[in-house]
């Protein structure tokens, strides 16, 4: 069953990452289970493609810059650098995927689907925690011409 279900979503590229990401202790079956009831969820609450409503999750929750620390001397710098595309792939689904997990009493495919539904109307968690990233790299953009000594 399945099978079937899974079939139109594979060759998404950002589908496969989630999935991956969803894995716990190599158990990629469960994971696409997972995966294809939090879409059957999103499709209950009148969004006609979830697949569309994921990937606009998904580009809601993607940081585009981000803070790393620098040390000189005897002082910690935090410089602000932007994010490479890959990166914000795997902060914004991580980022969802904590949400989700964090909250009780709920099977996951519904804590994913809610989630997933707040991150694509640009609230709750994920959204907060990208918006957070931002604020932070806003208040020491000063140091943003360290970036460049910054691995």
């Amino acid at each position: 069953m399945v099978k079937k279900d899974f079939v139109w979503f594979q060759s998404n590229e950002k589908i496969e990452k989630i999935i991956n990401y969803i894995m716990e202790s190599w158990k990629k079956s469960i994971a696409k289970k997972i995966f294809a009831n939090t879409l059957k969820e999103i499709k209950i609450s009148w969004h006609m493609n979830p697949v569309i409503v994921v990937e606009t999750a998904i580009d809601n929750a993607s940081p585009s810059v981000m803070i790393k620390s620098k040390r000189i001397w005897w002082s910690i710098y935090q410089v602000p650098v932007e994010v490479k595309a890959n990166k914000k792939l795997f902060y914004s689904i991580r980022w969802i995927l904590d949400a989700a997990s964090s909250k009780k009493w709920k099977p996951m495919y519904k804590k994913l689907a809610e989630e997933i539904l707040a991150a694509y109307s640009n609230q709750w968690s994920a959204v907060k925690k990208k918006e957070e990233v931002h604020r932070m790299a806003e208040a020491n953009k000063a140091f943003a011409y360290m970036a460049k000594y910054v691995s």
